[in-house]
Parts: C-alpha cells; structure tokens; sequence
C-alpha cells in the first residue's frame, strides 16, 4: 500500500470488501492520490467516509467534487462522483466502450483488468477540478 490510511476507520472499511474487489478499491485509491499529486490545484486531498464509503475531499482549495469508492451493488467496485455533476457522464462521452457505467453517478469495475489508469486518471482530475472548470 502506498498511501497511509487517514484513520482506523477508513481502513476498516477498506478491510471489509472481499479479496478482489478490496484489490481492485486499493487501485482507485492510490490513483486517486497520485493523481492529487499530480496536481497542485487541487491541493492537498482528504481521505474520509461518507455514506459509509471512503471519500476523498479537496478542503483546502475547494477545487473538487467528492470522489468515494465503494462496493458495487450487482458486484465490483465502483468510483463514485456526485449525481449532479458531469464527472462521469463526461468520463462516459469520452470513453464510450469503457467500463460499466451507472448514469451520472458511478464506473464500475468487476475485474481488475477493467482499470485503466491512464484514462481514470482523467476521470479523477475532473473530479478533483471540478469547481474550477
């Protein structure tokens, strides 16, 4: 694991998906931070829960839109954005044959060969950009 769990109980969480989909939840998450590295308009990024997911914030900057990871409901493991932005129909225009997508609020991911981190890596930019676009 490359990036230190923010608390006890975000790793909690993380420690509840089964095997693969924790694998696959760990994934998004270090490209969620290294994407954050990578980009300093977004500042530095908090890692939280919300509605029980882990979620990740820029307060400092107020750049972004929150992103969480979380469990999929038919299976897998999604990458989160709010309904009400276009982070992931935007992400979905772009990459029309990619992964599973849920309306305006998820990409979903069953099999770790399904992640693609060059193209989220533009899908979390967006997200960590969101308020500034």
């Amino acid at each position: 694991m490359k990036h230190a769990f923010a608390t006890p109980k975000v790793a909690d969480v993380f420690a509840t998906f089964p095997g693969p989909e924790r694998a696959m939840a760990l994934t998004l998450r270090d490209l969620i931070f290294d994407v954050a590295a990578d980009t300093p308009d977004a500042g530095q990024i908090e890692e939280t829960l919300k509605w029980g997911q882990p979620s990740y914030l820029t307060p400092q900057t107020k750049s972004g839109s929150t992103l969480r990871i979380g469990l999929a409901k038919g299976g897998g493991v999604g990458i989160f954005a709010h309904c009400a932005t276009t982070i992931i129909s935007t992400y979905a225009q772009t990459f029309p044959d990619a992964e599973r997508i849920e309306g305006n609020r998820a990409v979903i991911f069953r099999d770790a060969d399904e992640i693609v981190p060059a193209r989220l890596r533009l899908l979390i930019h967006h997200g960590l950009t969101y308020h500034l676009s």
